[in-house]
């Protein structure tokens, strides 16, 4: 089994599909990484040498930012947002849409489920 990053890369898969398993890693970046450590994209995880696992594993620790470092980074730019009461840090901070969406219908995702709005019966004389 090859562990890269602390993930568990599925051994019978493509190397070129499973890298994606990485977060922060995408099928743009894995090719790249392939290309980089001339391993095939069409071989599989299982029959990957050695060599291959720690070729791709110092291109990966080299260059690129991965699971917990980039999540790391991503909530500390939230943050910061949110601190220096930006826009988008309000957005975030009262969990809407942040890139322009609109929010009169749809933007369930980041609202959550509808909270329905009723009235309440006259009350009786």
């Amino acid at each position: 089994m090859a562990r890269i990053a602390g993930i568990d890369l599925p051994r019978d898969k493509r190397v070129e599909a499973a890298l994606p398993y990485i977060y922060g890693i995408g099928l743009t970046s894995a090719q790249k990484i392939l290309k980089k450590a001339g391993v095939s994209p069409d071989i599989r995880v299982k029959d990957l040498t050695e060599e291959h696992i720690s070729k791709i594993r110092t291109i990966i620790e080299q260059e690129f930012k991965v699971e917990g470092a980039l999540r790391t980074e991503i909530n500390m730019n939230i943050k910061r947002l949110i601190d220096i009461g930006s826009y988008r840090g309000l957005r975030h901070r009262r969990g809407l849409p942040v890139r322009g969406q609109r929010t009169k219908t749809n933007s369930r995702t980041r609202k959550g489920p509808r909270k329905t709005v009723g009235r309440k019966a006259k009350a009786a004389e």
